[in-house]
């Protein structure tokens, strides 16, 4: 082997050194870098020349070359952000890119997303995060899209349930009296044309909440209740109490019409139900009725003969039903003229047969108006957990609700673990938006890095298997998070000496063999 080809074999130390201090350098150079996945570089030796020697045939080596660069692909630290579109990965995983211009996909572990001006979650490139649109339950429908939130308002959504839990004060006195229908006496004083529909001094306590139409409005529902005296029947159970209720709307706000006849004209405008409750001498509730204007109502609406037992909702509460948008009726655009809501006090009804009412409640409100026998309970009573009491304390309301609520805009975004964004609007609704979709290769080292973070797929990676986060061998999401450069410096400097050392030692190699050459010139003289 000659002494030139030692020189060689010092250049290809040289040249792999450099080749090694590159890939560190690069390393130390991302080392602030989101998501950035470290490379190393590993080396070999290159073939062998044989040569003689005394105990036969020997190799020698002829210097070394790049082995392989290998991607670090382990998990990087975190950092914190005030970002909820900062997101990380915690386990295996890539999030996916599409360029919006060539159609290219993409693969990244840097999470720094913003929304654009169209609202697509991109990248710093601009690039569109793929994820699903999600159905009512949360749960991810059709393909894999680009994510765009293209709507920041929350669209109203019309009071169907109203509940309302209370304790009416047993020692309470009967505040409105009517000798021809005792039961109603509070019905029999609404005049929906006055100035003041209810006088104060007719009844013993009211409880006001806010219930919103189809079209986002509020309006105001009151329901009034008043305690039956005890000297206007005689022939209840003994310790029985009776309370009379009525549910209003403003009567201007009433836009029901009932064979012709608008109700906001008549005396019954905003009177949308009226029924009693009975208690036991313990103050539990245990009967109820409800009655609202028959859909075949005429001439006097506020004739108790008009006035027939309430429908029963899915849940098995009686419903009222109110038209605040004045809608109009089916033969005349389509649309149901008033809308049912259900009443909730606490006593309801399950698996109900026939009306769902005893055989005196499912007479109209004109039979019950005088007689305490037939102010019956529901058929099959299904006593709620907590119901409205008769208890010797304070006229009180316990708790209410109702599920309805106006349009909001869209005031901040969230992302949870299982990748899911939700939409938090000023109406108090939260939606769940969108999945964020992840990605998984059989081999990471098979990625191509294409820069800017971005990583794409080749025949050695394998296909990209796409899911939720949290699902097969997918990581989970942190959303206000971002995942740093893996790269060690302690670790890439010590790299860096030891190449340093290896391309001075090969440098060595070219000198000395410089010199036993010129040594071989020298013999000439």
């Amino acid at each position: 082997m000659s002494v030139m080809s030692t020189m060689y074999t010092g250049i290809a130390g040289m040249l792999t050194s450099s080749t090694g201090m590159s890939v560190v350098s690069n390393n130390l150079a991302n080392t602030s870098t989101v998501g950035y996945k470290g490379s190393k570089i590993t080396f070999e030796d290159t073939f062998y020349q044989a040569i003689n020697s005394a105990q036969g045939v020997s190799q020698v080596g002829t210097g070394v070359t790049v082995s392989a660069i290998y991607g670090d692909f382990s998990q990087g630290a975190y950092e914190t952000t005030t970002s909820a579109t900062d997101l990380a990965i915690n386990g295996n995983g890539y999030f996916q890119l599409v360029n919006p211009v060539s159609g290219s996909v993409y693969y990244t572990r840097a999470g720094d997303f913003t929304f654009d001006k169209s609202g697509y979650l991109t990248d710093a490139h601009g690039y569109n995060v793929q994820g699903w649109a999600v159905d009512g339950e949360g749960s991810p429908v059709g393909a894999a899209t680009d994510i765009r939130i293209d709507s920041s308002q929350s669209p109203p959504s019309a009071t169907t349930a109203v509940s309302m839990l209370l304790n009416l004060d047993s020692t309470a006195e009967d505040s409105c009296v009517d000798a021809a229908n005792p039961f109603f006496a509070m019905f029999s004083a609404w005049d929906g044309t006055g100035d003041t529909p209810l006088g104060d001094a007719l009844y013993a306590y009211q409880n006001s909440i806010t219930v919103y139409d189809e079209n986002g409005a509020s309006h105001v529902l009151t329901v009034y209740f008043d305690k039956v005296g005890e000297d206007t029947y005689t022939d209840g159970a003994a310790g029985s109490s009776v309370w009379e209720y009525v549910v209003t709307c403003d009567p201007s706000e009433d836009g029901r019409t009932i064979d012709g006849t608008a109700l906001a004209t008549t005396s019954a405008a905003g009177l949308l139900m009226a029924g009693t409750l009975t208690f036991s001498s313990a103050g539990e509730m245990k009967g109820m009725t409800a009655y609202t204007l028959s859909s075949g109502a005429s001439g006097n609406m506020s004739n108790l003969a008009n006035w027939t037992p309430a429908e029963f909702s899915d849940n098995g509460f009686p419903v009222f039903t109110a038209n605040f948008t004045g809608a109009q009726d089916a033969s005349a655009t389509g649309e149901p003229q008033a809308r049912p809501i259900e009443l909730n006090l606490g006593l309801g009804t399950r698996n109900v047969t026939g009306s769902g009412w005893n055989a005196a409640t499912a007479a109209s409100a004109a039979a019950v108006g005088s007689s305490f026998a037939n102010v019956g309970n529901l058929l099959e009573p299904d006593l709620e957990t907590s119901s409205t009491t008769s208890y010797d304390s304070a006229t009180t309301t316990r708790t209410q609700a109702q599920d309805g609520y106006t349009s909001g805009y869209l005031l901040e975004l969230s992302v949870d673990t299982n990748g899911v964004v939700t939409g938090r609007y000023s109406n108090g609704q939260i939606e769940d938006l969108w999945v964020v979709a992840l990605c998984d290769f059989a081999n990471e080292d098979g990625l191509q890095r294409q820069g800017g973070n971005l990583f794409s797929q080749t025949r050695d990676s394998g296909e990209a298997v796409m899911g939720t986060p949290g699902t097969a061998s997918l990581g989970s999401i942190s959303s206000n998070t971002l995942e740093q450069s893996n790269v060690d410096m302690a670790t890439q400097m010590v790299q860096m000496i030891t190449l340093q050392r290896v391309y001075d030692g090969s440098s060595k190699i070219i000198s000395t063999a410089n010199e036993m050459l010129q040594t071989v010139i020298g013999l000439k003289r």
